[in-house]
């Protein structure tokens, strides 16, 4: 039986072409020319693939991507993002609401074809990898990356059983401690590698984030926040040419269930334990 997928695209001639590559590739595709539709058709039909226009006639792609990517029973789709929009920042918003590939028109049914099989290896990582064991990641000390990264811990953290709330609490915490890491220990010298581990047992979901610094005492740092004086670090930010703020380690603390530093203070775990499961009976 053909896989179905969705084509959300307003222009009915690249829709309709969109379409006949999917049958070629064996999927049984729907094309949808507005975008208002998109989100409830997928929930009930729950396609293979979705390729998906951003600049729609009633609601903009993006809105849709990040839907569906928040959604437990959507989360997993692997969406592929078909625009004209080419500016650099229009890519990193597509990545930050969840898309798996994007591509800019025009495209070859080959770059098509390769994106979509990116796609399927995603999702396939994913099953394996994220209901038990470990993942590891490296990435430059850059805050986009971060941000990209961050969106695919999203989709783990939702496939994993933590709630909606817990997600955006951990990836909150990642954000600020990763952002910690690439500013503070690597002082944003991009080619230095930021490690990020990924760990799923039955009770909970742990991220270490890992820099090469040399490390600090978390109980003393004049760039962060305290409660002492929690204005004092914004002229140390200032000299040091670092984001305003400081207040990630204190707001991290209160987003996770523990939050760690190793010895060297070049390395934070965080811990976030599953809801308990309720009594069906009940």
């Amino acid at each position: 039986m053909a896989r179905k997928a969705l084509v959300v695209e307003d222009e009915k001639e690249l829709g309709q072409l969109l379409g006949e590559h999917l049958k070629r590739w064996g999927y049984e595709p729907t094309v949808l020319n507005e975008g208002k539709p998109a989100v409830p058709w997928v929930r009930h039909n729950q396609p293979a693939l979705i390729l998906l226009d951003l600049l729609l006639p009633d609601i903009d792609g993006f809105s849709i991507c990040e839907t569906l990517k928040l959604d437990r029973d959507t989360n997993l789709i692997p969406v592929i993002m078909v625009t004209a929009l080419s500016g650099d920042e229009d890519r990193f918003k597509g990545l930050q609401v969840g898309a798996n590939r994007y591509l800019t028109k025009p495209f070859t049914a080959d770059e098509l074809h390769r994106a979509i099989d990116d796609a399927f290896a995603w999702q396939e990582d994913l099953k394996r990898n994220g209901a038990e064991g470990e993942i590891r990641f490296k990435l430059q000390s850059d805050t986009q990356f971060l941000e990209e990264l961050n969106h695919l811990l999203g989709s783990l953290f939702l496939f994993s059983g933590l709630s909606e709330t817990q997600v955006k609490q951990i990836t909150t915490a990642v954000r600020e401690l990763g952002t910690n890491a690439i500013e503070w220990g690597h002082q944003k010298q991009v080619e230095r590698i930021v490690t990020v581990d990924y760990r799923i047992d039955a009770q909970k979901v742990t991220i270490i984030i890992k820099d090469t610094g040399s490390g600090f005492d978390p109980k003393k740092m004049p760039h962060a926040a305290s409660d002492e004086d929690p204005v004092a670090h914004m002229m140390v930010r200032e000299a040091l040419g670092i984001r305003e703020g400081g207040f990630g380690i204190l707001m991290s603390r209160g987003l996770v269930d523990e939050l760690k530093y190793n010895e060297t203070g070049n390395e934070v775990q965080l811990v976030k334990y599953f809801p308990p499961k309720t009594d069906a009976k009940n």
